[in-house]
């Protein structure tokens, strides 16, 4: 009949407990940007249409750097009644409205120029960006693998501390590895970009902006338990 090992250390197997970590800074590889399209009407119509026309052109643009775009989605669509303030009667004054598109691109270069030309369109607002990784980039498994190198490292040193070597891993135990760096933007103008053209024609291009990446930083934690050999005391 074998013996089940004991759920924790014996004189003749004891066990040493550890924790491994990592922490690494590596470049992002997609940036997101947030564009909010206006209109404004006297009537519901006008502004539907206004609003139409403005957000089809965001979408031709964006669509135009091809595999720099990996993402191109529309948000939320309003359209609001702006009441007159002065009178008794709830009358309409005007129709205000709004599409909101996020779009994720891989090419920052591309991200420059792109947030630009965007910012140069009538009635249109520009967040961003907010840097990230892809949930499956290999930092996070560069991280584990920092992490439970650690752990492997440290438990050796408490082993051979004590005049005696590592035998068998009993347990290995993942804490996380992710990106937690904040997924905040960059800090803008107030409001963000805008265009500068309001409600008139737009001006001559802009120069590309130059954006400088915001490097991210990745996590790991591993906790990982070892049987020793009995120490030289």
């Amino acid at each position: 009949m074998t013996d089940t090992p004991a759920p924790y250390g014996t004189p003749e197997h004891p066990r040493v407990a550890v924790r491994g970590e990592a922490r690494i800074e590596v470049d992002p590889e997609t940036a997101r940007i947030g564009i909010t399209v206006s209109a404004r009407g006297k009537d519901r119509r006008t502004a539907l249409d206004d609003l139409t026309r403005r957000n089809n052109t965001v979408l031709e643009l964006v669509r135009t750097y091809g595999p720099a775009v990996e993402k191109l989605e529309t948000g939320t669509l309003s359209i609001t009644p702006e009441l007159t303030t002065r009178s008794r009667d709830e009358k309409i004054r005007a129709y205000h409205g709004r599409v909101h598109i996020t779009a994720v691109l891989n090419d920052f270069t591309a991200l420059g120029e792109l947030t630009t030309r965007i910012a140069d369109l009538d009635m249109t607002h520009v967040n961003g960006p907010w840097w990230s990784l892809r949930p499956d980039s290999p930092a996070h498994a560069a991280a584990r693998r920092h992490a439970v190198h650690e752990a492997v490292q440290r438990a050796r040193e408490y082993a051979e501390a004590l005049g005696s070597h590592l035998t068998a891993l009993v347990e290995l135990a993942d804490l996380g590895a992710e990106n937690t760096t904040p997924a905040l933007p960059m800090p803008p103008a107030p409001g963000g970009l805008r265009s500068a053209a309001g409600y008139g024609a737009a001006p001559d291009t802009a120069p590309a902006l130059d954006l400088e990446p915001q490097r991210q930083t990745v996590y790991a934690q591993v906790n990982a338990r070892f049987n020793m050999a009995p120490p030289k005391l």
